[in-house]
């Protein structure tokens, strides 16, 4: 594999997002886990923020229909990222779209279909 220098590299996977079918169990055993209450606390989104991990409960796999956990890798440039994995035979799933706070998420399949989040914050 050759490097590259568009400046879209990685900064390692730091968030996880779980789908859960009963949230407030799945809330209690993601506390006793990580030892902490969470840090948000929605009807749509509860998140823990545990030793440079963030770990999020998703209830039905929110509108994405995540069927299984989704390890989203922080990047400094999404657009680019999403260009180099496409190129390199990658899927778009779900588009670039901001989902507040000035953070950008997308996903992509690889050719087995594993999904693969990315993250940025701007």
């Amino acid at each position: 594999m050759t490097g590259s220098s568009t400046g879209s590299s990685t900064r390692g996977i730091k968030t996880v997002l779980h789908p859960v079918s009963d949230l407030a169990k799945a809330k209690a055993v993601y506390a006793a886990l990580l030892g902490i209450p969470p840090q948000t606390d929605s009807p749509y989104y509860v998140g823990f923020e545990a030793e440079g991990q963030n770990i999020g409960l998703v209830p039905g796999g929110g509108p994405q229909g995540m069927t299984s956990p989704v390890a989203y890798w922080h990047v400094t440039d999404i657009e680019a990222k999403l260009a180099e994995l496409t190129a390199a035979g990658a899927t778009v799933k779900e588009a670039a779209h901001e989902v507040g706070g000035g953070r950008v998420v997308a996903t992509v399949t690889d050719p087995d279909g594993n999904v693969l989040g990315l993250l940025q914050d701007r």
